[in-house]
């Protein structure tokens, strides 16, 4: 792990750029304190990192449950009450890890899991945009007497020189991507705010600015941490808090693990059980502390491998420098315009939500497009994750049972010489319960007199129902004449007087 320095001390001050503004914007996204992102950053940095079985993950406050969040401070009635369902949250996501939940990712479609982030993304602008131009809630309605002209002129400055960042500098040497465009619009909006007070009408309003306590003594400095409410463990709504923050948070990891994996030029393989407990103990010492929940996150991973991070060095490092920034320079975190910060969490957003997925997921046909929406559309309307990723995937099911319903069969139909018809059916690989309608329908429409040839020699598993439904079918062939052959890999029969113990006879790996 030491033999990567060289690499992982400059990854980490990368990775500690892009993380200070964006803790702050994902608490302010979330209607936390401010602080409580530091926390979550720091200990996702640290813990998480010490004990996390990935080289070049970075975790922290996460930006996909800031909708969570925000509507849970509110409806459990506290800050405090929240923080407990973070702890129990945490202790839900240790019981998965010892459980090997690890696969569970694995178990939702992509279109879901593109509808989940896309619809991340558009919530977080849309939380953004009072935010970027100042918007006053105190002027009441929406008028330009209620925009903070300073506010919007440094967030689009912030705007353009993030973009400017990201599509022409970084590729043009090596110190742009040393330092980053989020720590440069920082600086730049710390300046704009120093040199316009006084303004009239470029002042940044003091509520427009980012408000971290500033300690005086060390012991005032540990009296900036906030601890959970235990006094309402009994109340149901802080468990199903908790077990949403945790299944959300262990699907945004897993998620992530998968996609910094593939980054990885080392292609190195993150044990997902253990990263389920590294992410379960982090998120009971940040709840027990006044930090927002913590998830492995993609920006700050994907920051870590272009910066050359070889080890988790880089990721503890990276947690270290942001406890010493709160220590050491808190009044300077203070003179920060949350226009800024909302700039930063645009580019977040876009990136989440870029129009050219919407195109690809149509591209891709309606049984990808159709999950996908029904994804994005509830989580958009009613800012509820679970409920967008709940009918998304309910959806996606109904699919799958479609395709399934389509593929269950090949048929081939030809007409004999005597006028009959010759019916061949063959059965898929695997043909279950879900293909009962289907196949159903087909000896249904059979006609009186036809000839059926039912070919199960690739099929490697029949569901018990479709026995019974062949069974059955045999008084109603008898009526109406029709002669069925059956053609296993134990050869071929007329008329089989029981299917059921004739496949009772077969292998069962046939």
């Amino acid at each position: 792990m030491f033999k990567t320095f060289k690499n992982d001390i400059p990854a980490s001050i990368v990775v500690f750029f892009v993380a200070l503004p964006l803790c702050l914007g994902i608490a302010l996204a979330s209607g936390a304190p401010l602080f409580s992102g530091l926390i979550a950053g720091i200990v996702g940095g640290i813990v998480v990192g010490f004990l996390s079985g990935s080289k070049i993950g970075v975790s922290g406050p996460a930006a996909g449950l800031a909708a969570i969040v925000l509507t849970s401070i509110d409806s459990l009635g506290g800050f405090e009450n929240f923080l407990l369902a973070v702890v129990i949250g945490g202790v839900i996501q240790l019981i998965l890890g010892f459980l090997k939940a690890g696969v569970i990712g694995y178990y939702f479609p992509s279109s879901v899991i593109k509808g989940m982030l896309t619809g991340i993304g558009i919530i977080i602008i849309m939380k953004q945009i009072p935010f970027f131009f100042g918007y006053d809630k105190s002027a009441g309605g929406i008028s330009f007497d209620a925009i903070s002209i300073g506010s919007t002129v440094i967030g689009v400055v912030g705007l353009l020189i993030l973009v400017l960042w990201q599509q022409v500098l970084s590729k043009k040497g090596k110190i742009f991507q040393i330092i980053q465009g989020p720590l440069v619009a920082v600086v730049i909006g710390i300046v704009f705010y120093v040199i316009t007070q006084g303004n009239e009408q470029l002042a940044v309003n003091a509520k427009q600015l980012v408000s971290v306590p500033v300690p005086e003594s060390l012991d005032s400095f540990l009296g900036q941490f906030t601890f959970p409410n235990f006094g309402v463990i009994g109340n149901k709504d802080v468990w199903i808090t908790a077990f949403t923050i945790a299944v959300v948070a262990s699907l945004e990891t897993l998620l992530c693990v998968e996609a910094s994996d593939k980054l990885d030029p080392d292609k190195n393989v993150t044990p997902t059980n253990r990263e389920l407990l590294a992410q379960g103990v982090g998120n009971i010492m940040s709840g027990m502390i006044g930090g927002l929940p913590v998830t492995q996150v993609i920006v700050r991973s994907s920051a870590n491998i272009q910066s050359g991070g070889k080890s988790k060095v880089s990721t503890i490092i990276h947690g270290f420098l942001l406890l010493i920034s709160i220590v050491l320079i808190p009044t300077l975190l203070n003179n920060i315009p949350l226009s800024v910060l909302a700039a930063i969490l645009l580019i977040v957003g876009y990136k989440l939500a870029k129009p050219a997925t919407f195109i690809n997921m149509y591209k891709l046909g309606w049984k990808q497009f159709v999950p996908f929406m029904a994804t994005v559309l509830p989580m958009v309307i009613t800012g509820d994750l679970l409920l967008g990723i709940g009918l998304g995937l309910a959806v996606g099911i109904v699919v799958i049972l479609f395709k399934s319903y389509q593929n269950s069969h090949f048929l081939h139909i030809e007409d004999k010489s005597n006028g009959e018809q010759m019916i061949k059916m063959t059965l898929a690989e695997e043909v279950t319960f879900f293909n009962k309608g289907a196949i159903l329908k087909e000896l249904d429409n059979l006609t009186e007199n036809s000839y059926l040839e039912l070919d199960v020699r690739k099929t490697r598993y029949l569901d018990n129902d479709i026995i019974e439904i062949l069974d059955d079918f045999t008084i109603k062939a008898k009526e109406k004449g029709i002669t069925i052959k059956l053609i296993s890999e134990r050869g071929e029969v007329e008329n089989p007087p029981s299917y059921i113990e004739f496949f009772k006879l077969r292998p069962k790996s046939a």
